[in-house]
């Protein structure tokens, strides 16, 4: 059952902001475990028996301005009546490396269809490490434990499971999820449903979270229109990314 729609002040308030838990930076020790040796070492030795190969830098060096990343017009598709088309910076553990921004709205224009959307984005840029390994390969990794976060997320009704999506970035995998929230004020609880698109495009992971929800005897949003969405939103801030370390 849905509540009687609240104002939209009201609605973004109690709307739990989705903060990205963004993982901090991958660091590891530069002094390479180094193996002593019974005999010594050859006069003409170049390099010391136990140094590490240098790891290879990082392709995308740096990210663009999260906010600008999505095109205001696309803004004004997917969240209509966002109630601030630039978006709201959210916290971010290491600015340089990782950033996030939140759109939200509650469309009242149709009094008998009001539909509540947001958005998050999220993109973490991942450095070489000489113990754990190339940008690209820490940001696979955080790729999947995002994927597996993204299906408890919001407690998610369970059931969901992470599809492999081609044709956008090096790889990406589609989360689509159902939840309840208990309203605060009246009652009853609202009906959500989150499509995230979550893809790596060289050493940068971009998620996209995209929510709806439909008040007063509103229908939800399909999750197929829903996943378009965030579809049509990771290949823009995959352009935005790659824009961004052009020379």
């Amino acid at each position: 059952m849905h509540r009687t729609a609240p104002r939209l002040a009201r609605i973004l308030a109690c709307a739990a902001v989705p903060v990205m838990l963004v993982a901090t930076g991958c660091s590891g020790d530069d002094n390479g475990s180094k193996k002593s040796s019974s005999s010594s070492a050859p006069s003409h030795s170049a390099a010391s028996p136990g140094a590490s190969a240098p790891a290879k830098a990082a392709t995308l060096a740096k990210l663009p301005e999260v906010c600008k990343a999505v095109d205001e017009k696309t803004i004004g598709k997917v969240v209509p009546k966002a109630s601030k088309k630039e978006g709201e910076t959210l916290p971010a553990t290491s600015p340089m490396d990782s950033a996030s921004c939140f759109w939200a709205g509650l469309d009242k224009d149709d009094p008998k269809n009001l539909q509540y959307r947001s958005l998050t984005l999220s993109l973490k840029r991942f450095s070489a490490d000489p113990t754990l390994g190339s940008g690209e390969k820490l940001a696979a990794n955080y790729l999947n434990q995002r994927v597996t976060k993204a299906l408890t997320e919001d407690n998610a009704k369970e059931g969901a499971k992470p599809e492999k999506v081609g044709d956008i970035g090096n790889e990406a995998e589609a989360v689509s999820t159902d939840y309840r929230k208990a309203a605060t004020e009246g009652g009853g609880e609202d009906d959500y449903r989150n499509a995230f698109l979550i893809t790596r495009t060289d050493n940068v992971v971009i998620t996209v979270k995209y929510t709806g929800a439909g008040y007063e005897g509103a229908k939800n949003p399909d999750a197929g229109d829903l996943m378009k969405n965030a579809q049509d939103i990771a290949k823009e801030v995959i352009t935005s990314v790659q824009n961004a370390n052009k020379k």
